[in-house]
């Protein structure tokens, strides 16, 4: 499963044991499940156990990419917990288990509330940086303990570790390289932030626009958040920070962007160790990553 296996690396966990581990802890909790249907698989695999309404989620690349994929699991579910109690506009863990970190056969599970929502619906900057704004002013209550930039720091060292034999002597030690500086240059201070605010992660639902997975959720300078706004292709990252009440041209910014660049970078090619036919695409982030490692907008 995600564990390291003394013969052999840690491996992703298979689709179709994710699926099997998640059916079996719902139906121990007497969630009737006759249509698992996939919603996605990406870096984690999110399964709609119809009819209920309830998602799970079970880490896949995420499995292979994190030490300890179930402490990042159990961190989220506490900090949703937390925001859903004080009313915040979150997708909140299913009612129907207990809102915990669930496991089967070693494959960790978490399940989360089906919220009908619409994919194509597009934000608008000025609704996203709003969103953005209000989101940090309630999590600044949250007080639960985070890992201080965990995701940014910690994470990188080890899906370097995984890639040691993916890619060319040279081409590691310039991204290790990258990592080491700027663990340096990252500031202290902040508090908990969403830690992937991009605008895949605000969704249209029929009850308004509602914040999902916190995954990557630690303390860090609200900073972090407003560089992934400014990398995202999605929208006009620097008018949705405008809209946020920030700067886009703040100096202070771009050592947040420049990580958020190396950050993305490296899942991406860990991405490929499930995903092989995506090779090619990784490869070229890569090279665009070499040419420009700041990761300023354009």
């Amino acid at each position: 499963m995600s564990r390291p296996d003394p013969a052999g690396p840690p491996r992703a966990i298979p689709a179709d044991e994710a699926v099997a581990a998640a059916v079996a802890v719902a139906e121990e909790h007497g969630v009737a499940v006759r249509e698992p249907v996939v919603l996605t698989d990406s870096y984690n695999l999110r399964i709609h156990l119809r009819p209920a309404p309830v998602v799970a989620r079970v880490p896949t690349v995420t499995a292979l990419a994190r030490l300890r994929p179930a402490e990042a699991m159990r961190r989220e579910l506490a900090v949703v917990s937390y925001l859903h109690g004080r009313g915040v506009p979150v997708v909140p863990p299913s009612d129907l288990l207990p809102a915990r970190v669930h496991e089967r056969g070693g494959t960790p599970v978490s399940y989360w509330r089906y919220v009908e929502h619409d994919g194509a619906r597009a934000v608008t900057p000025e609704v996203f940086g709003r969103a953005l704004r209000d989101l940090h002013e309630a999590l600044r209550g949250y007080p639960g303990v985070l890992p201080r930039l965990g995701p940014v720091l910690d994470e990188p060292e080890h899906l370097l570790g995984l890639l040691a034999g993916e890619l060319e002597p040279d081409v590691l030690a310039r991204l290790a390289e990258a990592r080491a500086g700027l663990a340096a240059r990252l500031p202290d201070g902040g508090q908990a932030v969403h830690g992937d605010a991009h605008p895949g992660n605000l969704l249209a639902t029929p009850g308004g626009w509602l914040w999902n997975d916190f995954e990557e959720t630690m303390s860090a300078p609200v900073g972090w958040d407003l560089a992934c706004l400014l990398r995202t292709v999605r929208l006009d990252g620097r008018a949705a920070v405008r809209a946020y009440g920030a700067d886009p041209g703040d100096p202070g910014l771009a050592v947040f962007t420049e990580a958020r660049a190396l950050q993305g970078v490296l899942w991406t090619l860990v991405r490929t160790l499930r995903f092989p036919e995506e090779r090619p695409e990784a490869r070229a982030a890569l090279d665009v990553w070499l040419r420009d490692p700041s990761g300023r907008t354009r």
